[in-house]
């Protein structure tokens, strides 16, 4: 892939009369709060990436926010999040489009003892599966319909197969002993599962890919109302342009943490606060970004030749196609209605 890495000096050849010494001032909605999920965004912050495009970003806290949400209000022009929860708010009304896929493959997964008889997912029937909520519910959701399964997330259901447990998030508060098994992030509440005192190998970790139920997650978003903006915050810039400023800035700061593993994880140790450590790990911030940092690497780019950020379009579709089989959303949005590959095409 051919990217113009900007420099300071020659950018300013490109910007407006009056905004050499001016940074345009971009909000970025992250999913979760500061940790290595979000490494990419933090490394071009601190080394300049960014700026060097013309840009100040903020990234703005997760938590409970739904960036979906937040992108479509106005309250952040570009965000990150799963396509489960896009499509499930496009069904609401509310509309962005897709311009470029961080994470190639899935990180979710279901995480049982070893010694709990659950060994597949065929297994989960009778059992009691930790869930979230504020929209990363459609992950399992999707899991369980695609196994043949009801559960109580149904409210019309009367008698389901599963007994989901919606939950903050932190699997200490649930696991092992009010749920059989417990949502996890490759990346991240498996690590703090292991924290608890669990060895990786006393665990059975369930993949919904081995059943094609897998999605996909971290998108980078905006709204076309952003895109289609001709004069971006007084910048002189379009929206367009400063898509394709975040999104080439965004990819740079990607591949820096990839091959730069220990200094990408100062970097986010560095933003955060005392979610750094995994709620319930029992390890060190240091320990469990460095396992963060290198699970989540293996997402984004799964081989030596995957391109960052790059979009696909077999897997949205069979992601939608998913979606619509197991009743999270009713229409079957099409690749041209949901995703804008001209931003990220304008890079290479």
């Amino acid at each position: 892939m051919k990217r113009s890495a900007l420099s300071v000096l020659s950018l300013l050849v490109f910007l407006p009369v009056g905004m050499a010494q001016e940074l345009i001032p971009v909000n970025f909605q992250s999913k979760w709060f500061p940790q290595a999920q979000f490494a990419g965004y933090f490394v071009a912050q601190d080394k300049g990436f960014y700026a060097e495009e013309g840009l100040e970003v903020t990234v703005l806290d997760g938590g409970n926010v739904n960036p979906t949400v937040a992108v479509a209000s106005g309250n952040a022009d570009f965000g990150t999040d799963w396509v489960a929860n896009i499509l499930t708010q496009r069904d609401q009304g509310l509309e962005v489009v897709i311009l470029a896929q961080v994470y190639q493959t899935s990180g979710y997964r279901l995480v049982a003892l070893g010694n709990s008889g659950i060994e597949e997912i065929a297994d989960l029937a009778g059992r009691r599966v930790g869930v979230w909520g504020f929209g990363n519910e459609f992950a399992a959701e999707a899991v369980f319909s695609a196994a043949g399964f009801t559960s109580n997330l149904d409210p019309t259901v009367t008698d389901p197969d599963i007994d989901a447990v919606v939950y903050a998030f932190d699997p200490s508060l649930v696991f092992p002993n009010e749920v059989d098994v417990a949502s996890a992030m490759t990346f991240n509440e498996l690590d703090q599962i292991i924290g608890l005192g669990y060895e990786l190998n006393t665990l059975n970790v369930l993949d919904p890919a081995s059943i094609g139920a897998d999605l996909l997650e971290d998108s980078i978003f905006a709204t076309p109302q952003t895109l289609a903006t001709e004069d971006f915050k007084g910048s002189g810039l379009s929206g367009r342009e400063v898509a394709e400023r975040f999104l080439r800035a965004t990819i740079r700061g990607w591949e820096y943490a990839i091959e730069n593993q220990e200094e990408a994880v100062q970097i986010v140790l560095a933003h955060c606060g005392d979610t750094c450590a995994g709620s319930g790990s029992r390890q060190s911030p240091l320990i469990h970004q460095t396992w963060q940092m290198a699970e989540v690497a293996k997402l984004v780019r799964p081989a030596p030749d995957t391109q960052v950020g790059a979009l696909n379009q077999e897997a949205f579709e069979r992601s939608v196609a998913l979606l619509v089989d197991v009743g999270l959303i009713e229409n079957a949005y099409t690749w041209e209605q949901v995703v804008d590959p001209s931003v990220y095409d304008a890079l290479q």
